[in-house]
């Protein structure tokens, strides 16, 4: 009864964000934000998946294609027009992603000369590498959900494209990521690293070409010194956050990773048990914070709801692992940190409940970022086309 309960929900949540968004309606100009669209691809194959009904599927390959042809361009206000990769229209068509794609900020990014200013920057346009990982994913997610090594591809290139323009070189001979570049990746906006974008790219590099060389038999078009690149990165880093959606992202990390070790697609290097262990300090510390006690305008949903989201992965993570005892047994380094963290699970179904209510999602905190908030809940809710390779 709780799944078909959930589905309902999730349909009306994914009907109002289609209608609101400009996806199925023509009355609306489409307003496209590259985070939300990717979880809202998941949402939409999940409906599919769970109903079996094709209009689902079909507004998720019609979101695809919106994202592309307004993300993939410059915006209306720029006095620059077409493919932001500078590709022709035909060319463009064919290669969306390759130059990358615009976050959907309502404000245009900042000029080389113009002056920095922190408040502004977060409505500002321009390209987030954390966000371009997302979207990878979700390409993914429709190549595998139809068969069609397209979506893939396009996953790959953008990969190629993003890691060219945010990974850079210090004057040490170190690299590093910047956490914001220009809508055509020609200058950083913002310089400094963003804490997890390294795992962001070094578990999606390893998810899309594993899909490649499975399914497709891919060949001329690999990741591997993107990868070589981003392991570097991430060597000896303390992943441990008290950011929810963070700690979130960690434990969905660890599920991708454990799916791709299961699939002898990648080299068990303690990176797995890092996370856990990471996720375990992270959860004791935000806990102390006894969120769950103050009201919704204290609160902000995304970010608990990407919480949420993980702790289903930590379940996901627990099933796998008994259904493969010879892989991972009770021996096994992770099995102790796996039941800890099952503990927490309620943590998750509590944060959906909270932001189930109707008199909660009259707060500030839930209206002005609607469309992210209701698309991140619906994921919570069903989260297995997000979650499971």
């Amino acid at each position: 009864m709780k799944q078909k309960a959930n589905i309902f929900i999730i349909k009306g949540i994914m009907t109002e964000f289609s209608d609101s968004t400009g996806l199925s309606t023509v009355e609306k100009s489409p307003r496209r934000y590259l985070w939300t669209d990717a979880f809202a691809v998941c949402n939409f194959l999940e409906l599919y998946q769970r109903t079996g009904d094709e209009s689902w599927q079909n507004l998720a390959l019609r979101l695809v294609d919106q994202v592309h042809y307004i993300l993939g361009r410059h915006r209306e206000d720029d006095p620059r027009s077409g493919w932001i990769s500078g590709y022709t229209e035909e060319q463009g068509k064919k290669h969306p992603t390759i130059g990358g794609l615009r976050i959907g900020k309502q404000m245009n990014e900042r000029k080389p000369d113009d002056p920095y200013d922190d408040h502004l920057e977060w409505d500002r346009d321009g390209q987030y590498y954390h966000y371009l990982t997302k979207w990878m994913h979700a390409l993914n997610r429709v190549s595998r959900a139809t068969g069609n090594s397209t979506f893939n591809l396009w996953a790959i290139e953008l990969a190629k494209s993003a890691h060219a323009g945010f990974v850079h070189t210090l004057n040490s001979g170190s690299k590093r990521l910047y956490w914001k570049m220009s809508i055509d990746l020609s200058y950083p906006l913002v310089s400094s690293m963003g804490h997890h974008d390294p795992l962001d790219g070094l578990i999606t590099y390893n998810q899309i070409q594993a899909t490649a060389v499975e399914l497709f038999n891919a060949s001329g078009l690999d990741l591997d010194s993107e990868i070589a690149d981003i392991e570097i990165l991430c060597k000896g880093k303390n992943w441990a956050t008290n950011d929810p959606l963070g700690l979130g992202s960690l434990l969905c990390h660890a599920h991708t990773i454990l799916q791709l070790i299961v699939q002898d697609r990648f080299a068990e290097t303690g990176l797995l048990k890092n996370l856990l262990e990471s996720s375990l300090a992270s959860l004791d510390a935000y806990m102390l914070d006894r969120f769950l006690s103050f009201s919704a305008e204290y609160r902000l949903p995304f970010r608990e709801l990407g919480m949420a989201i993980g702790l289903h992965a930590v379940e996901r993570i627990e099933g796998l692992m008994e259904e493969k005892p010879d892989v991972f047994g009770k021996n096994h380094p992770v099995y102790s940190q796996i039941k800890h963290l099952m503990s927490f699970v309620r943590l998750g179904e509590a944060i959906e409940k909270f932001w189930l209510e109707p008199q909660n999602r009259i707060a500030k905190t839930w209206t002005e970022h609607q469309d992210i908030n209701s698309v991140m809940l619906a994921t919570s809710l069903a989260p297995d086309a997000y979650l499971k390779l």
